[in-house]
């Protein structure tokens, strides 16, 4: 291995100067797109005294029935249902499509914990597939359950694309549906297709670190008009209203229960603007990632996750240190605090960090012995440093960013495991 230069400088963690003290952009700090076309949206929702989706509007008319019929073209699906959350998309799908109790869906283990909490909120149960070096769900390991499962729910964590082509024809063989967690990738195309419409159903979300922000929100597309017909029942279109989605839709509404899961006329509104103003945000986060991996991709002993294809989204730079474990990990995401970039180790056993699936106490499957089957998961997961990254990014932020990797890889010793 190539001898390191001796860096100029000490890091901020060890007394030294911080590369930046400006804020990170991140959207918890008020870092959004917003303006003046989303608060005249709001306003004009405010000023009409109608909050609720239903109401004596056709449905066209709606704030949320156009940004349904705006969504569902803009991702080439046959319909879209908004709700009320990302995890709510992601459980009406589910039992729109008879995923429920007695039904066991596989998903891996690096996702969200709303991905699972989705599955047990349909009543079925998740069964956890460990994933590869990169963090994608592994394909042999998920040849083996597939055979064993009633559906599969896919996970473009991180905005990042799953092998889809792959998946599907894995399920395809196993006769069962896939799902798509498209939560963290809506805009974000494999092959000219958008994520998310590869499946029988995708979920999406329009809550505040998201491509679309309303705060909270979510999208479900499909091109089986029959689910997306249940799900809106499911959703809350109680006494009749399926009809104002589907006019011709012959279902027994009382026969379903109702879980009030709807999306309402304000962020239906916010949700529309930002969906016109997309294809720009998309644009710079996109510049900004492949800008950062570029200039990354030379420093010894981390590595920036590969996604599949280059299918990214480019709002979370992840960092991989290659030779490494998970207390290299957790200290290099404090040096990285400490010169001023906001950054979190999935494996810092001092962060209750819900991307790190043994915090799963809520799953049994999850928490196991690390000798388990996920115990190279874990290692993978483990190792990981998370930086978001945001569409209002500019050149400064992009250089004090590889700044800092590069100056702390530089101090990273023998001891920690990178020499």
């Amino acid at each position: 291995m190539t001898t390191r230069t001796v860096s100029p400088r000490a890091l901020a963690i060890e007394g030294g100067t911080p590369t930046r003290t400006a804020p990170w952009p991140t959207y918890d700090k008020g870092d959004r797109l917003l303006g003046e076309a989303e608060e005249a949206a709001a306003v004009r929702v405010i000023r009409s005294r109608r909050l609720f989706r239903y109401d004596t509007r056709p449905h066209s008319e709606t704030e949320v029935g156009r940004f349904e019929e705006s969504f569902r073209g803009y991702c080439g699906s046959a319909t879209a249902l908004a709700v009320s959350s990302g995890t709510t998309a992601l459980a009406l799908s589910l039992m729109a499509a008879g995923i429920g109790p007695g039904s066991r869906v596989a998903c891996p283990v690096f996702t969200f914990a709303a991905t699972p909490s989705a599955i047990l909120l349909s009543g079925a149960e998740p069964v956890l597939v460990p994933v590869d070096e990169d963090l994608h769900i592994d394909l042999d390991a998920l040849s083996r359950t597939v055979r064993n499962v009633d559906a599969v729910m896919v996970v473009h964590m991180r905005g990042a694309a799953e092998d889809m082509g792959a998946i599907t024809a894995l399920a395809d063989q196993a006769g069962v549906p896939v799902f798509e967690d498209a939560v963290p990738a809506l805009g974000v195309r494999l092959r000219g297709r958008h994520l998310g419409t590869f499946g029988l159903a995708g979920a999406f979300s329009t809550q505040s670190d998201k491509s679309i922000n309303t705060g909270e929100g979510g999208v479900i597309v499909s091109d089986d008009l029959d689910l997306v017909a249940r799900a809106t029942v499911l959703a809350g279109a109680y006494e009749g209203r399926v009809r104002r989605h589907f006019a011709s839709a012959e279902l027994d509404d009382l026969a379903l229960p109702l879980y009030s899961f709807r999306m309402d006329e304000l962020r239906g509104a916010l949700a529309a603007v930002q969906l016109d103003s997309l294809p720009l945000r998309l644009e710079r986060l996109a510049a900004n990632y492949a800008t950062i991996s570029a200039e990354l991709s030379d420093v010894e002993g981390i590595r920036v996750r590969r996604p599949i294809e280059g299918a990214v989204l480019g709002d979370a730079l992840l960092l991989m240190i290659e030779s490494g474990t998970a207390a290299d990990a957790e200290w290099f995401a404090r040096a990285l605090r400490a010169e001023g970039i906001d950054a979190r180790a999935f494996g810092d056993p001092t962060d209750r960090n819900v991307r790190a699936f043994w915090n799963w106490r809520f799953l049994e499957a999850a928490t196991d012995d690390p000798k388990s089957r996920l115990a190279s998961s874990a290692r993978w997961v483990a190792r990981t440093v998370d930086i978001p990254l945001s569409a209002s990014m500019d050149e400064c932020d992009r250089s004090d960013l590889v700044s800092a990797v590069r100056l702390i890889a530089q101090h990273l010793p023998p001891a920690r495991g990178l020499s």
